[in-house]
């Protein structure tokens, strides 16, 4: 017997849930009848427009569907797989490419060179951090002008070259062809300057350095300019009126390299607190501090990605810091030059080569960032290493590169009262003290005291250094191929003479880079020159203080005038053609 209370819950509801469901139903059959008989009753009027809200239902409906099949193609997207996504990217990027063409135009010269081929190669290796540009043997290094630029008295540490501007050449003193070849009699004018005080040495209130300026670098916005110095500072400058942003003391020692990444504001610092520092100048904040090194870091180089290269002096090791996985990859070298390379060979008085000797290395000084997986140092023994990240020895090196000092006099030599006359003071190779290159490119400069900045190119395979020659120096006047005993021993000394190109002093740093649009008028070599080298007065030379700014030309092609008229060689006359 069931009751109210004894009844189970679902049969209790489903019964009222049929009850309610038909006293519904029941009302919706009548208003349906009465609503039948209204419409038999209407008028054409109201029938037409019935139809008309009926069309515009439909036009709603369809308007419906299409965003619907907006929403379907979406989801087809989001379905595309990995290799169907990058052929779309990939015809996008093309279609891009083809706009700007037409939008720009293009003569017949630039179709067959296929431009669309050649963009997506250089956009593929830039983008990887690859070396895809050969421009060393397109840059006529013989014909260089050279003008000197004097700020003051003292030995000039480091230079940097602030992108945006360009210096107008079209005002050079070329009456005569001797004039243009040698160099040109302009003046630099001198548009901001600022000098500290070794006075306020103990006031940590101000805001300039205290001592020499060892190392400066200018970011590639053209908004910052940054300085080091033997005082422990690092001061971030407006670009525009050189008034300091920011003064950072968080070094414990002499700040001796700057460098920023490729396209931001981010910078690098090595001091001889043997740290390496990160900064970021668009909050004007300091980030993180490396550490590794065994010695003092006298250099650091960056490009693109997010990590640096730096060289520990005595350390005799290279490190690249992978800044993001916060790691780091240590190159070891302190090994000998290799012997026997051919263009490092002594000719003896008959002529013939022989291997110079070979020296220990002592310190890695410099270093230059080729690629993202490449890069070159120079030591203390003149050898310049070419180097990949994927070995830990150097790939090639190139010995006594800027030759040999002359020997030391018995009493230089020894240290005894009464030396021997008798005793041996062989001659002791030039360091290596500036390296400069254009980024992802085949062109290396670097820099000494034998009074040239010499140029090398690195192979297509790039497993060889090849010497190109000097700036401004024409071998073919002394019919030398090669570097020999006297370029080994006598460059740089009193007995030189003046040559084209010559530049006296110490190299103190380099910087290079290309006039026009990707160097299409050639390229800018700066040199920093001083008596003394940048770190200390150890080792002085006869020269001038000042800056050498080299202005080299695009090598031109000779061809003679009766090739062109008959087919046959003539070397009487010739043509210039530019390639």
């Amino acid at each position: 017997m069931s009751s109210f209370f004894t009844a189970p819950a679902s049969k209790r509801k489903r019964k009222y849930e049929e009850t309610s469901t038909q006293l519904k139903r029941k009302k919706q059959k009548s208003n349906g009848i009465a609503s039948d008989r209204g419409l038999q009753r209407k008028s054409s009027k109201r029938d037409e427009s019935i139809s008309s809200d009926d069309f515009e239902d439909d036009d709603k409906s369809e308007t419906a569907g299409s965003g619907h099949a907006h929403v379907s193609s979406d989801s087809e997207d989001e379905n595309e797989t990995g290799a169907e996504r990058r052929l779309r990217l990939a015809r996008r990027y093309l279609e891009t490419v083809q706009e700007e063409i037409q939008e720009h135009g293009f003569d017949a010269e630039e179709v067959d060179r296929d431009l669309i081929a050649e963009r997506l190669r250089e956009d593929v290796a830039q983008t990887k951090g690859k070396l895809y540009r050969r421009i060393a043997s397109e840059i006529d290094f013989l014909t260089a002008t050279k003008t000197y630029l004097r700020a003051n008295t003292s030995t000039t540490t480091s230079l940097a070259w602030e992108l945006p501007i360009v210096p107008d050449l079209n005002h050079l003193d070329n009456d005569s062809p001797s004039k243009a070849s040698s160099h040109s009699h302009r003046r630099a004018k001198k548009i901001l300057f600022t000098r500290g005080s070794r006075n306020k040495a103990g006031n940590r209130d101000y805001s300039h350095h205290t001592a020499p300026i060892l190392t400066v670098a200018a970011s590639q916005s053209g908004q910052f300019v940054v300085t080091g110095g033997a005082d422990k500072r690092l001061i971030v400058w407006s670009a525009s009126d050189l008034k300091p942003l920011r003064v950072f003391t968080s070094h414990r020692d002499a700040v001796t390299g700057l460098a920023f990444r490729r396209g931001t504001n981010q910078l690098f610092s090595s001091s001889k607190d043997r740290t390496i520092k990160s900064w970021s100048l668009d909050e004007l904040a300091y980030v993180e501090t490396l550490f590794g090194h065994q010695d003092e870091v006298v250099d650091v180089a960056a490009l693109a990605t997010e990590r640096c290269i730096s060289v520990g002096a005595r350390d005799r090791s290279a490190r690249l810091w992978e800044v993001v996985e916060e790691k780091q990859l240590v190159f070891r070298s302190g090994g000998r030059s290799e012997k026997g390379h051919p263009t490092n060979r002594h000719l003896d008085a008959n002529g013939a080569g022989t291997a110079p000797p070979s020296y220990s290395e002592g310190s890695i000084d410099r270093v230059a960032v080729v690629d993202e997986d490449t890069f070159v140092t120079g030591s203390d023994n003149g050898a310049i290493s070419l180097w990949s990240v994927h070995r830990k020895k150097p790939v090639f090196t190139v010995p006594v590169a800027h030759g040999l000092d002359p020997p030391l006099t018995p009493e230089e030599a020894s240290a005894e009262q009464e030396p021997d006359p008798n005793a041996p003071a062989p001659p002791q190779p030039r360091w290596i003290t500036a390296l400069a290159m254009v980024p992802y490119s085949d062109l290396v400069l670097s820099g000494s005291w034998d009074g040239w900045v010499r140029v090398w190119k690195i192979s297509q395979d790039k497993k060889r250094i090849e010497e190109v020659g000097a700036v401004g120096r024409d071998r073919s006047r002394t019919g030398q191929s090669q570097v020999t005993d006297g370029d080994l021993v006598e460059d740089g000394c009193s007995s030189q003479p003046k040559d084209r190109g010559f530049v006296p002093g110490i190299i103190n740093d380099l910087e290079v880079f290309e006039r026009g649009d990707k160097g299409a008028d050639g390229l800018y070599v700066v040199a920093a020159l001083g008596k003394e080298h940048r770190l200390g007065r150890w080792k002085q030379v006869r020269g001038r203080n000042g800056t050498a700014v080299f202005e080299i030309p695009k090598a031109t092609l000779t061809v003679p005038t009766s090739v062109q008229a008959s087919g046959s060689v003539d070397g009487s006359k010739g043509t210039n053609l530019i390639p």
